[in-house]
């Protein structure tokens, strides 16, 4: 069975950053693309970035130049570099990891981002 425990969630204010990490456990075997949504309250999730396993990277609109998706693969754990955080930006964020023997792919529990003066 595979977990993903995400972590670096917290408050920040307006213009700061955060760090969000994910790492898998468990019987890891043919993870590809991983990545990022998010959902705020009273609206759908959404996707945030993703990065293949040839790491070519594809993000939202919205958070398009501020964001920035990376993973390591020998530590099979993704990241994602939020900075010039904005209000907007206030949501449970959770990493997904695609795997070529789960259709569904893997969900982490979700770590809550809060921007807030």
């Amino acid at each position: 069975q595979v977990r993903l425990l995400e972590s670096g969630g917290g408050l920040v204010q307006p213009g700061g950053s955060l760090r969000l990490s994910c790492a898998a456990s468990g019987s890891i075997f043919g993870i590809n693309t991983m990545g990022w949504y998010r959902q705020a309250p009273g609206k759908q999730r959404e996707l945030v970035a993703h990065i293949t396993s040839s790491s070519n990277t594809a993000y939202a609109d919205s958070v398009k130049g501020r964001f920035t998706i990376s993973r390591d693969n020998a530590q099979n754990t993704v990241y994602l570099q939020m900075n010039s955080l904005k209000p907007e930006d206030t949501a449970v964020y959770y990493c997904h990891m695609n795997s070529l023997y789960n259709a569904g792919g893997y969900w982490g529990q979700g770590t809550q981002v809060t921007v807030s003066s």
